[in-house]
């Protein structure tokens, strides 16, 4: 179940302080430098730094593109 998007506008990544985009059920931070991704347990996010993870470069690429383009359509 997506979140709220006034919930979602107000979450940012714990060590950037970057934006961060729903996918699936995780949360991944804008900032290219961090590529951190956080879950959704039951609709709650869990920005906890030690139970993120870092994407690599790639996914995270494919993830805030899908983002950028959902956001555009």
């Amino acid at each position: 179940m997506p979140l709220d998007p006034e919930l979602l506008a107000l979450l940012v990544c714990p060590v950037s302080g970057a934006a961060l985009v729903e996918d699936g059920d995780t949360l991944v931070s804008r900032d290219a430098a961090t590529r951190r991704r956080y879950r959704v347990d039951d609709g709650i996010p869990v920005l906890l730094v030690d139970d993120s993870e870092t994407l690599d470069e790639d996914e995270w690429r494919s993830v805030i593109e899908a983002a950028d383009r959902e956001r555009r359509a």
